[in-house]
């Protein structure tokens, strides 16, 4: 069996900005099927979830001979689905990587992560919660398999309560979908007490677009038109033309520094400068450095 740590670089992409760290799934696959997720591209089956084999064991014997990066746990599945609460793989493995000395990114859009912040207060850990709307109505059909916003928003409110680093991903952002009430979402952030929000717009593979506009059906004819008639290939994705990118993520940061938020971006190069000294991944946030090893 191979290793289940491996350096994070998606796609050797021009546009990542993120710090070295390992990417590390307990899962194939996720079942929250959102109409944009990218997985679909290399992943068979990737709606249909599945543990990935002896992946504690794989894991334990990983965290014995390598570096100790930031662990980025998960960004090609989501570890909190539903089967977490029968085979608890995404806490077992915390524990492994919290005993090791590992620091660890959880990315997630679900709210089961309260669950565990009896290990999250004993590592150097940080969470990141992704909402990408306040409507309940547009994440039913973007993210019909994901818990709902005002989940989402109540795991974060009792993250921060516990202490617990916690910022929020705006990704991704989707022009005549859910960019308009993006102020009113930062708004509810911060008032809640979240200080960094990571955003980005939606970077469209046909598979994705597809299943977007299958669920947009209204919107077919608009976006077609910004992502086939304006946009332009970067990479494997094609994504709307740098204005509109810019304006997009202007009213984001915008609202941030309304706030008193930090604000980055995710592989959008250098579209719109970021607030404050932070990253991405919200890497900032632990109390590792790159030059602790």
């Amino acid at each position: 069996m191979g290793r289940v740590l491996n350096r994070f670089d998606p796609w050797r992409g021009k546009l990542c900005t993120c710090p070295p760290k390992y990417s590390y799934s307990p899962y194939v696959g996720c079942s929250h099927a959102c109409r944009y997720c990218y997985i679909t591209a290399y992943i068979k089956d990737a709606f249909k979830p599945r543990p990935k084999k002896r992946v504690i064991d794989r894991l334990l014997r990983d965290v014995q001979f390598l570096p100790k990066l930031p662990v980025a746990v998960s960004t090609s599945s989501e570890p909190y689905m539903p089967m977490e609460r029968r085979f608890e793989l995404t806490r077992r493995s915390l524990e492994v990587l919290v005993r090791f000395g590992f620091p660890i990114l959880i990315v997630t859009k679900s709210s089961m992560v309260v669950r565990d912040i009896d290990i999250l207060r004993r590592g150097d850990i940080v969470v990141s919660i992704t909402i990408t709307t306040v409507s309940g109505e547009v994440a039913r059909r973007l993210e019909p398999g994901a818990p709902s916003p005002e989940e989402r928003l109540k795991a974060v409110k009792i993250l921060l309560e516990n202490r617990i680093k916690t910022t929020v991903r705006i990704d991704p952002l989707i022009p005549s979908i859910n960019v308009e009430g993006v102020e009113k979402l930062v708004r509810r952030l911060s008032e809640i007490g979240v200080g960094h929000i990571t955003s980005s717009t939606y970077k469209a593979k046909r598979d994705s677009f597809h299943r977007v506009v299958e669920a947009f059906p209204e919107k077919e004819d608009i976006l077609h038109k910004f992502y086939w008639g304006r946009g332009r290939w970067i990479g494997r994705s094609r994504y709307l033309e740098d204005e509109m990118r810019r304006n997009i993520l202007k009213r984001v940061r915008e609202a941030c520094s309304e706030n008193g938020m930090s604000f980055a971006t995710c592989r959008e190069g250098n579209v719109i400068e970021w607030l404050g000294r932070c990253s991405c991944d919200s890497s900032h946030l632990l109390s590792w450095r790159l030059e602790s090893i």
